[in-house]
């Protein structure tokens, strides 16, 4: 009995053997040069001398310091340029809210005066040429992007509003007088007033003639200074309507936060109590009295 289970016992260790050949003991034995390490990545490094790195290091410190010294420069030299802008801005809007305030307030400025310029077609015109009638009058330049635009298309709806009161009716001049007379030719301002209104007249001339209008009606104009040859540019000027009376004198001027419907009521206002003390307006605009060609 004894001998009958040595036997089994053997022949079972025997079959597992042959079953399962990674036994512990297989495992314990394998060759140390069969394990794989877990990273067999490659390791570089770097060929510069300690040396050459700090040289590198100090040159790139040296010009860091540069490129701040640099923007530093700049930085300050716009600074100044933006202050010195905006406080010029800031008295021309200072200007122009003592013009208004002055229009409300205290009754009529000494605004406007006598001028001499060229219309779109070229022809000689003065003050006296619209004596009789209102003239609503607007200062800008053609190569104005948006405010030049809304404003002259405000007034055309103004003159339109104006024109269809029956007790009114086409008592008005609109003017267009350019501040930009380098650019804006006869022929510049011919195309430019035909995209408002069909009774706009447009008013160029030398730089001394518009500087001397522009004046007399308290208007403020810039342009960069030092420009090149051919550069683009905006001008800054004073954003109003004046309206003129049939005697030439100043009635009210009208800033870009009025409405057209506020200008029509306010211009309506002015000619029917013009109208109500007698006063007599011209219906027509009559032939130009200065007919001398540029």
């Amino acid at each position: 009995m004894l001998r009958h289970i040595i036997k089994q016992s053997a022949f079972r260790n025997a079959a597992a053997s042959r079953a399962c050949p990674f036994t512990a003991k297989a495992a314990v034995q394998r060759p140390l040069a069969m394990r794989v390490p877990m990273n067999n990545t490659p390791r570089f490094y770097s060929s510069k001398s300690d040396g050459a790195r700090a040289q590198s290091a100090s040159a790139a410190g040296a010009l860091n310091w540069r490129t701040l010294a640099v923007f530093s420069v700049t930085g300050a030299g716009l600074l100044y340029y933006f202050r010195q802008e905006k406080q010029r801005v800031e008295e021309a809007r200072e200007e122009e809210a003592k013009l208004a305030k002055a229009s409300a307030t205290y009754g009529k400025p000494k605004i406007g005066g006598p001028f001499s310029l060229i219309d779109q077609n070229g022809v000689r015109t003065t003050n006296n040429d619209f004596k009789g009638r209102y003239m609503l009058i607007y200062f800008g330049f053609t190569n104005c992007p948006d405010i030049c635009p809304e404003e002259l298309d405000k007034m055309a709806e103004v003159l339109d509003t104006v024109n269809k009161d029956p007790e009114i009716g086409d008592v008005i001049t609109p003017i267009f007088i350019t501040c930009d007379p380098q650019r804006d030719t006869v022929a510049e301002v011919n195309e430019y007033v035909k995209d408002f209104h069909k009774d706009l007249i447009g008013l160029t001339g030398s730089m001394d003639e518009i500087a001397r209008v522009a004046k007399s009606y308290r208007v403020y104009f810039s342009k960069p200074p030092k420009l090149a040859e051919g550069e683009d540019y905006l001008v800054d000027h004073s954003i109003f309507f004046y309206l003129m009376s049939p005697d030439g004198d100043f009635v009210d001027c009208y800033a870009k936060d009025h409405t057209a419907e506020y200008v029509s009521k306010s211009v309506k206002e002015h000619i029917e109590a013009y109208i109500a003390k007698g006063g007599k307006i011209s219906k027509e605009l009559g032939p130009r009295q200065s007919l001398t060609q540029a």
